[in-house]
């Protein structure tokens, strides 16, 4: 009789039942797997790589893998653990394995790296002195400590701020260097690290003395905790014989060291040492004595390595066979998801990458539709021309939750939101806020909502101390008292702060910014003669008033010189704005600043339409990753956006923004649509852009290019017009000649000829009541004849045709229509 050592079971240890002969799973449970599959499931050994291209069936081989261990009896489900990066993904591997084998699956661990850490620190917290009943803080925790630190240690004046001394030390911690081990090496003549060293060690003592882990401990504490106690990594060790890890690629240092820890043979002396103590080894320790290394199945493609910002690092998969020598790689090339044009243009894109293992997807569904390629002449016609197909998409039969919009930063959303919303198409943002929800968006348009309506006291508390001015709550607390005493408004108690006795710093905080929103209130008014004329002649455009405040108030500068690294993208969202007024004042000469707040209200208050077939999803490219489309629209395929400029340049930097490039391709089941614009607005001001560097190594009879009528036209409309189309011979030497034809600097507006054109109109059409059979005239799409009306309230949609524009869905709160 062999004993199986089970802390989960009362007695410690259990009987184990024979191994079935051959060790091989029945064929039940290889029924339907292609041969690379099979060897998988079936492999022996002590490690196993399997390289799973994109959509090739990885959790069905992992899943069966785990089953046909059980099944054979091989192993019980209690000395299995599988490893996922996600608490969805934990589940439904679960879920498969038990569909597979019902109730015997009972007893495995599978979860992610934190959950299977914290129930390890909890049955060993004790041996490192902590209380078992330890608590886990949240990011939000986390920020709270540091706040508390850096104000008791001043540390603010010299640029700390919670989240970047959270982001520094999370990265420490992944790097398995505590506070410690971080001090031997710290610069003392270098009062950044001098301070930051002590930030650390207060938090590490704080966090001790409450008998808590932040997230990141929950990994590296397990791993001090086997390498100082051999004994209690011993335990772990004999007990999960068989150890498998999903998305491998994506580990960082921490959890890479985790996977070895939890590998290591049992050394004889321990073995013996436990044998004493009574924890059964009969029938696991080899010739010597000792108890060899559980079998290690690790899965994952080095070609979707994208998480190195979270200190993934590539390295624990492409050099798996170095640090395991002898471990069976299994290739999974055959895709199940996508047409084989997708995958073409995928493995295309992908070989121009060094160091990874040479693979080829491959389907055996057909070529299916050619991609579609789409060259815009701005952001907006780019996202007319995604909205259109959608629609089109959609009548085909096509649901809108099976159709995903990626792009490469959250700035780009908001062209494709605006347009989304004067297009009706129901929408959702995954994994971010929509745009004009972002805090930065809400902090400058606050500035702008402050000037045109002095007597908003909401929008002037939000920009009070944003940024930090100094300027706590006792004193706005103070200032609203005032005003309500004197029977001032918030505003007019501001100019008057020198009277309430706060300070000559604070005081002089309060007046600053009453003085920048009083100067930017007096740009807004019209000449004389604008007067006379009841337009708004001589006053400043939305823009110029928007930089003024951006720059005077120091809001700008404050996201761009923060350490935070997040505070960088935030800084872009406020110049994409920038870049937003810059084209209403464009597209609406003459528009006042009320004009604007009126067309951002209207919109953000239109966005939450609802569809019975779903919503179509915008996300990030690394947000796609481990999702699956009917259809992908893949957006922004520019230099200085996909690569991104910020990688472009570090060393790896092309190489993972080309693997980000190759996951969101891959995503797409029937249909891609590849999409750029001639010219983008980027900080704030419009330049040409440039056809992404990665769009070449796509071959040339895959994508079917089309382009924006009109005037964005190539050579008189003789050859493709499309910038990024290859000329004869594939060479792409006249794009900069196409480029510089179509520079904003030598026409400002394009002729807008085509249909589908972009308005920059948008009203309020208050009452306004549409039936079927209505006639309506559009500002840009001419007239047409309602066919029908559907929602409620604000969110009445009229499907109209129009006599040359065709089928369209209108807003009826929002369009720029009349009834005929």
């Amino acid at each position: 009789m062999t004993l199986i050592l089970d802390p989960d079971e009362p007695a410690g240890w259990r009987e184990a039942q024979p191994a079935a002969s051959g060790g091989h799973s029945g064929p039940r449970l290889t029924d339907g797997l292609n041969p690379e599959q099979r060897e998988a499931v079936e492999y022996r050994g002590p490690a196993l790589l399997i390289v799973a291209g994109a959509g090739s069936g990885k959790t069905r081989v992992l899943t069966h893998r785990i089953a046909s261990l059980i099944e054979s009896r091989e192993a019980w489900p209690s000395q299995i653990l599988a490893i996922t990066f996600t608490n969805k993904a934990a589940a439904e591997m679960r879920e498969r394995v038990e569909a597979l084998l019902g109730e015997g699956a009972s007893g495995m661990w599978i979860s992610t790296f934190h959950s299977a850490c914290v129930r390890i620190l909890r049955r060993e917290a004790e041996t490192i002195g902590m209380s078992s009943t330890f608590t886990i803080y949240d990011s939000a925790d986390q920020r709270t400590i540091l706040k508390r630190i850096i104000k008791e240690l001043d540390a603010d004046t010299m640029g700390f701020t919670p989240a970047s001394a959270q982001s520094k030390i999370s990265k420490l911690k992944n790097e398995l260097a505590d506070v410690e081990t971080y001090a031997r090496n710290a610069n003392t003549n270098d009062p950044q690290e001098v301070m930051f060293l002590e930030i650390f060690r207060q938090y590490t003592r704080r966090l001790r003395a409450a008998s808590a882990f932040d997230f990141d401990d929950l990994i590296a504490e397990t791993v001090y905790l086997f390498r100082a106690f051999p004994k209690v990594a011993a335990l772990y060790q004999r007990r999960f014989r068989h150890i498998l890890v999903d998305e491998y690629q994506d580990t960082n240092h921490a959890q890479y060291s985790l996977i070895h820890e939890l590998t290591r043979a049992v050394p004889r002396e321990i073995v013996a040492e436990l044998d004493q103590h009574g924890i059964l080894v009969r029938g696991l320790t080899d010739a010597s004595g000792s108890i060899p290394g559980a079998s290690l199945t690790v899965v994952g493609d080095s070609d979707q390595s994208i998480y190195a910002f979270r200190g993934a690092d590539i390295r624990n998969i492409s050099e798996f066979e170095r640090d395991f020598p002898g471990a069976r790689v299994v290739l999974l090339e055959q895709n199940y998801r996508s047409t084989q044009n997708i995958l073409s243009a995928a493995n295309a894109v992908i070989s121009n990458n060094f160091d990874r293992k040479e693979k080829k997807l491959w389907t055996a569904d057909g070529d299916g539709d050619k991609i579609t390629g789409y060259t815009g002449y701005t952001a907006h016609d780019e996202a007319q021309f995604i909205a259109d197909e959608i629609e089109s998409l959609h009548r085909d039969g096509t649901a809108y939750r099976d159709i995903a919009v990626f792009y490469r930063t959250n700035a780009q959303t908001r062209a494709l939101e605006e347009i989304f919303v004067r297009s009706a198409l129901p929408y959702r943002v995954v994994g971010g806020t929509k745009f004009y929800e972002r805090a930065e968006i809400k902090d400058a348009m606050a500035y702008l909502i402050a000037v045109a309506n002095p007597v908003d006291e909401l929008a002037l508390r939000r920009i009070l101390n944003t940024p930090k001015r100094g300027i706590g709550p006792a004193t706005e607390t103070a200032l609203a008292s005032f005003a309500e005493q004197n029977d001032l408004t918030f505003r007019q108690a501001m100019r008057a702060a020198d009277g309430l006795g706060l300070g000559p710093k604070v005081t002089a905080a309060i007046s600053a910014l009453a003085n920048v929103l009083d100067e930017a209130a007096a740009m807004l008014v019209p000449s004389a003669e604008g007067i006379e004329a009841r337009t708004n002649v001589g006053a400043a455009k939305v823009s110029d008033v928007l930089v003024f405040l951006m720059e005077r108030s120091g809001l700008l500068d404050a996201l761009r010189n923060s350490r935070d690294p997040q505070d960088e993208t935030r800084a872009e969202n406020v110049e994409e704005l920038v870049a937003q007024t810059r084209d209403f004042d464009r597209e609406n000469p003459g528009a006042t600043l009320v004009d604007f707040l009126t067309q951002v209200s209207l919109v953000a208050a239109a966005d939450e339409l609802d569809d019975a077939s779903g919503t179509v999803s915008l996300m990030t490219l690394h947000t796609a990753k481990g999702l699956e489309y009917h259809a992908v629209f893949l957006t922004g395929i520019e230099e200085g956006l996909l690569p991104h400029q910020m990688s472009a340049s570090e060393p790896g930097g092309p190489a993972e923004e080309r693997r980000l490039f190759y996951v969101g391709i891959t995503r797409a089941r029937k249909r891609l649509y590849l999409s750029l614009a001639m010219s983008r607005a980027q900080f704030g001001e419009v330049a040409v852009a440039m056809p992404s560097r990665y769009l070449q190594e796509i071959p040339e009879g895959l994508i079917d290019w089309r382009q924006s009528p009109g005037m964005a036209t190539s050579r008189g409309g003789t050859q493709p017009r499309a910038l990024n189309a290859r000329r004869d011979g594939g060479a792409w030497g006249t794009r900069d000649r196409d480029l510089e034809r179509f520079s904003v600097t030598k026409a400002a507006k394009p002729k807008t000829e085509w249909a589908n054109r972009v308005t920059g109109t948008v009203r309020d059409n208050g009452d306004l009541t549409l039936a079927a059979g209505d006639r309506i005239r559009h500002t840009d799409f001419g007239d047409g004849k309602v066919t029908q009306v559907t929602g409620e309230g604000t969110k009445r949609i009229a499907h109209v045709s129009f006599d040359t524009a065709g089928q369209k869905k209108l807003l009826i709160k929002i369009a720029p229509i009349e009834k005929l």
